[in-house]
C-alpha cells in the first residue's frame, strides 16, 4: 500500500490509449485559520494542524525527508495518505522553494489521469503535511511478479500509461526528472488497476529557453545528457523507455557495480538486444525503445509520438508468454534493491536530525556571499574552518564527485547528495549498524532465516527469490553474509543485474 488511490478520473481515452489533459479540479478547501502567517512559515499561510481534518494512522512508508501515514478524512471517511515532512529538515532558502514548488506541481497536475490526486497541504510547527489519495494497489513490479502471466501486450499497457505522464507533464508544463518504477503505485487492487505517479519532488516547471544543468534522478534511468548538464524535458522519455527496457527483459539496459560505471554506461549507450529474451521480443518493441534512447535528445522521439507508435496501438503488442526468466530477473532486481533500502532506512533512522541539519548549516556557513554556489577554494576553506577531519585530497574528490562539469563551483543541492552519500555508505560504522539489523544473533554473519525473516518483516516472503539473492552476494560461497560481503552490496550497484538471462 502507498500513495494514491480514490476514483479515477473518468475521462474516455483517445485511440491510442493516451487522455488529453483536462482542467484539473480545485483542491478542497478548508476554512482558513483567521491566524496571520508566522514569519517563518514556509508555506506563507497561517499555521494549521492537519489532525484537525484528519485521523492519522499506520505508517505506511519512510524517506529521507518524510514519513507518510494512512489517514483518514473526519468528515467523509476516505482513506487517504499524508506524507509528513520534519520543518528540522528543510533548513536553507532551497529546501523551501523546493517544498514550495512540490506542492505547487502537484496542485496544477492533480485530477489527470494517472496523476496522484492531490488534497490539500498543512503546516504546523514541526512538520509540512501534503495529503492526497491513497494506492492501495501496491507497485508496478510487485503486482506484475504476482500475477505470473506476462507478455509485451501486457506490458505496452503499462508503458502506454507511464508515456501519458510523460505527456501530460510536458503538455502542462512540467518535467518530472524522477521517473523510475518505485514512483508508480496502482491506485487499486482490481486488474484494470490505473497506474499513478506519485512523486513530484524534483519535478520543476519548464522555463521557455533555459537549460538546465543540476544532476538529479537515479543512476539507472538518468539520461546522458543530465550528465553533461545540459538537458530539456527529453530526458523523461528516456527515463520512460528504460523502465520499457526493464519491463521487457527484467534488467536495466545501462549498469555497472558502482554509480560511477552505471553513468560511464549511460554515456556509451550501447544497448544489448542480442541476449534473452531480446530474440524473441517483437521488431516494432525495439525500434520504439531505440527512438525513446536515442543519445541525441534533439532526435529522441517525443512523449507524443511515443503514444503514436504502433507498438503503443491497441492489439498491435503480441500476447505471446514472454520468457519466463524475465520475471525471476525483475523478482531479483526488485528484491536486491528493497533490501539496499531497508538497510538504507536503519542508516537513515540513526541519524539524529541535528547532524543532518548541521550538515546543511556547513553549506550556508560556506557560501559566504549567498550566491548558492561554492568553489573548491571555499568547500576546503571552509571545512577547515569548521573543523571538518576531511583531508585535502578528500574535499577535492568531494568537489569532484559533485562538480561534474568542471565548473569550479557546487550548488548546496550537489553538496548535501555527495556528502550525504559519503557519510551513510562510507562509514563502516553505520554500515555496521545495518548488518547488525539482520545479524539477529550477533553471530557475524547474516544467515538465510535471518535474511528470509528480516524480509519478511519488509513484506517480501518470497523463499525462493531471498535464497538466489543471497547466493548473489555470497561471494565465497559459504552459505551466509559476512560484513565485508554486506559492504560490497551495498557500495556496489545491483549485484550483476546485467546477467544474460538463461
Amino acid at each position: 500500500m502507498g500513495i494514491c488511490g480514490s476514483k479515477q478520473n473518468q475521462s474516455k481515452p483517445s485511440k491510442n490509449g493516451s487522455n488529453p489533459p483536462t482542467q484539473p479540479p480545485p483542491p478542497s478547501i478548508r476554512a482558513p485559520s483567521p491566524s496571520k502567517p508566522e514569519p517563518n512559515s514556509i508555506l506563507g499561510k497561517p499555521l494549521e494542524d492537519v489532525k484537525t481534518y484528519y485521523t492519522l494512522g499506520k505508517e505506511l512508508g519512510r524517506g529521507q525527508f518524510g514519513v507518510t501515514y494512512l489517514c483518514t478524512d473526519k468528515i467523509t471517511g476516505q482513506q487517504l495518505a499524508c506524507k509528513s515532512i520534519s520543518k528540522k529538515k528543510l533548513v536553507t532558502k532551497s529546501d523551501k522553494e523546493d517544498m514550495k514548488r512540490e506542492i505547487q506541481i502537484m496542485q496544477h497536475m492533480s485530477g489527470q489521469n494517472n496523476i496522484v490526486e492531490f488534497k490539500g497541504a498543512y503546516e504546523d510547527k514541526m512538520s509540512v503535511n501534503l495529503v492526497m489519495e491513497l494506492c492501495e494497489g501496491g507497485e508496478l513490479f510487485d503486482r506484475i511478479i504476482a500475477k505470473g502471466h506476462y507478455s509485451e501486450k501486457a506490458a505496452a499497457n503499462v508503458i502506454r500509461q507511464i508515456v501519458n505522464v510523460v505527456h501530460v507533464c510536458h503538455y502542462m508544463g512540467v518535467m518530472h526528472r524522477d521517473l523510475k518504477p518505485e514512483n508508480f503505485l496502482l491506485g487499486s487492487k482490481d486488474d484494470d488497476a490505473v497506474l499513478k505517479v506519485t512523486d513530484f519532488g524534483l519535478s520543476v516547471f519548464i522555463q521557455g529557453g533555459k537549460v538546465y544543468r543540476d544532476i538529479v534522478g537515479s543512476a539507472y534511468y538518468v539520461a546522458p545528457e543530465v550528465l553533461r548538464r545540459r538537458y530539456g524535458k527529453e530526458i523523461d522519455v528516456w527515463s520512460a523507455g528504460v523502465m520499457m527496457y526493464i519491463l521487457l527483459s527484467g534488467v536495466p539496459p545501462f549498469w555497472a557495480e558502482n554509480e560511477k560505471g552505471i553513468f560511464d554506461a549511460v554515456l556509451q549507450g550501447h544497448i544489448d538486444f542480442e541476449s534473452k529474451p531480446w530474440p524473441t521480443i517483437s521488431d516494432s518493441a525495439k525500434d520504439l525503445l531505440r527512438k525513446m534512447l536515442t543519445a541525441d535528445p534533439k532526435k529522441r522521439i517525443t512523449a507524443a509520438e511515443v503514444l503514436e507508435h504502433p507498438w503503443l496501438r491497441e492489439g498491435e503488442a503480441p500476447d505471446d508468454p514472454i520468457d519466463g526468466a524475465v520475471l525471476t530477473r525483475m523478482k531479483q532486481l526488485r528484491v536486491m534493491n528493497k533490501l539496499k533500502k531497508l538497510a538504507l532506512k536503519v542508516i537513515a533512522e540513526s541519524l539524529p536530525d541535528d547532524e543532518i541539519q548541521g550538515l546543511k548549516q556547513m553549506f550556508e556557513n560556506m557560501d559566504t556571499d549567498g550566491s548558492g554556489t561554492i568553489t573548491y577554494e571555499e568547500l576546503k576553506e571552509g571545512l577547515a574552518r569548521l573543523g571538518s577531519k576531511l583531508s585535502e585530497t578528500e574535499v577535492k574528490a568531494l568537489m569532484d564527485a559533485a562538480d561534474q562539469d568542471g565548473s569550479g563551483s557546487i550548488d548546496y543541492m550537489e553538496f548535501v547528495t555527495a556528502t550525504m552519500h559519503r557519510y551513510r555508505l562510507e562509514k563502516d560504522d553505520q554500515l555496521y549498524k545495518a548488518f547488525q539489523y539482520f545479524d539477529k544473533d550477533n553471530s557475524g554473519f547474516i544467515t538465510t532465516d535471518e535474511l528470509e525473516t528480516a524480509m519478511r518483516e519488509y513484506g517480501i516472503a518470497d523463499e525462493n527469490c531471498i535464497k538466489e539473492i543471497l547466493a548473489e552476494v555470497d561471494t565465497d560461497k559459504d552459505g551466509k553474509i559476512n560484513f565485508d560481503e554486506f559492504v560490497a552490496m551495498m557500495r556496489s550497484g545491483t549485484q550483476n543485474p546485467g546477467a544474460k538471462l538463461i
